[in-house]
Formats: structure tokens, sequence, C-alpha cells
């Protein structure tokens, strides 16, 4: 008998598309995003400038010396420390392609199917990670374009804020994936007394 795998995201089994907490007008808006492309890069010693040159080349990303975000077409380059960012791609076509072409000049390591990521967003979203997050996230203090690594409900989260959207201020979350269930509970009770839509895109991308 021939057993077939089918991959799952990160998301599988711990969301679905509905609404959580008090009904009505959601205050808050969750957007699990799966089949993405996620490496760590840390740059070679002295070797930043030559790791910037590849990204500027391809995909076109500038190298953020602080805690900031950049993007380029479906790629975006986070701070993750001194020396050190996270590559994330909107989609895995060519995501190990662009890898190997860095492999030279920083230590690369694909964290794809290792990584939950959330875009999360609403008229009451500050007021959710209030609740558990330690920074100020006020548009003064956390403008669109920053990035931060902190903890929420005793996880480590990688976050940065987007532009603005509709809903207005966007942040992405992101958690190991093996605590992707934990910091849901966290989040999902947090944010049900102002309502949370949540939706799911591409649930069967990533690993099994």
């Amino acid at each position: 008998m021939t057993r077939t795998w089918t991959p799952l995201g990160a998301w599988a089994g711990i969301l679905a598309d509905g609404h959580v907490g008090t009904a009505g007008a959601p205050g808050v808006i969750a957007l699990a995003r799966d089949g993405l492309g996620v490496a760590t890069l840390i740059a070679a010693e002295g070797g930043e400038a030559a790791l910037a040159a590849a990204l500027a080349k391809r995909p076109g990303l500038d190298l953020p010396s602080s805690p900031a975000v950049a993007h380029a077409g479906a790629h975006s380059l986070v701070w993750a420390g001194p020396g050190q960012w996270l590559l994330v791609a909107g989609h895995r076509a060519g995501f190990p392609e662009t890898l190997a072409a860095l492999s030279c000049l920083a230590a690369v390591s694909d964290q794809s199917d290792g990584r939950a990521v959330l875009r999360l967003s609403g008229s009451k979203i500050r007021e959710t990670l209030a609740k558990g997050c330690m920074l100020d996230l006020h548009p003064s203090a956390f403008p669109v374009g920053m990035a931060a690594l902190t903890a929420i409900a005793h996880i480590g989260v990688h976050l940065w804020r987007g532009d603005d959207g509709p809903d207005g201020a966007v942040f992405e979350m992101m958690v190991p994936r093996s605590l992707a269930g934990s910091f849901w509970s966290w989040f999902a009770a947090s944010a049900a007394e102002f309502g949370c839509a949540v939706s799911v895109a591409e649930m069967t991308a990533g690993r099994g």
C-alpha cells in the first residue's frame, strides 16, 4: 500500500475561517499566512557590504542596519539583530535558488517550515497586543517599517509593522511553528472582547 503525505501549513488544525469572540463588526482581523519562504541570514565577518550588494541585485532589497524591514516586490528583509536578518518571500517559487545564491556570502538557514506568521490589523489591534506585548506600539513609537524582537505570553515573537491598510495599522507577527497553537490561544482570548475575524490563506502549503 502506497501512502501519500499531504503537506500542511503551520496553522492547520489551529485556525479556520470564521469569527472569534464578540459578535458584530470585528475590531481585530487575523490572516494566517502560510506558504511563505522564510530564511535567516547571518553575514560573514566583514561581509555585510557584499551581502548588501547581492540582495540589492536579487531580489532588490536594501539591507536594514537598524530594527526595520525593507520590501521589494514579494520579498521582505527584516532586521533580526546585529549582522542578522530574516528574508521573507510571499511564495516559495524560486526561493531555494535565491538562498543558494546568497550562501557564499552569509550563513543561510531555511526556516520556511519552522515559522508561523499572522498578519494582524483592525481598529483594536493595538489594544489586543497591549495585553501581552511589552513594546509601545503607538504610531509615534512604532512607525510603519519598524521591526522588533520581543516576547508575548512567554513566547518569543518577531514582529514588524507593514504599510497601513483599509483597517488601519498592520502588524506581521512571527512565532516558532511549535508554539503557534499556544500563541493563538493567547491571541484569541485577548481579541475576543473586540471580536476577531479570522481568515486562512493557503492552508496546505508547508510541511506535514
